[in-house]
């Protein structure tokens, strides 16, 4: 079992920025088995369905969707269990709740709000 967390979430202004950390842990989980773990974040506006925002494989290669390409950036430090999603130039339709995905393991989200 693998226990995913998503932290760094908060309330920013407009054009502001953000990161997002995604902590992997459990008996499975070390610095090499995290690295052939596939990440993905995912969002969730209120009243919306929950939209993929990034990915990164476990050979660092990454995707982003177009309504955040050039803002924001996925990345990994595998020797901390850890992937991050910076976020910048925050716009009030980011306002979500973020998940984060290692394989088919998701975490409980984080809240990420963005005033006008």
């Amino acid at each position: 079992q693998v226990e995913v967390v998503e932290s760094g979430g908060g309330l920013v202004q407009a054009g502001g920025s953000l990161r997002l950390s995604c902590a992997a842990s459990g008996r499975s989980v070390s610095a090499r088995t995290f690295s052939t773990v596939d990440i993905a974040w995912s969002r969730q506006a209120p009243g919306k369905e929950r939209e993929f925002v990034a990915h990164i494989s476990w050979d660092d290669s990454t995707y982003v969707v177009d309504a955040v390409k050039g803002r924001f950036t996925i990345s990994r430090d595998n020797a901390k269990n850890t992937a991050y999603l910076q976020m910048n130039n925050l716009k009030p339709e980011d306002t979500a709740i973020y998940y984060c995905r290692a394989n088919s393991d998701w975490g409980q989200g984080t809240q990420v709000t963005v005033s006008s």
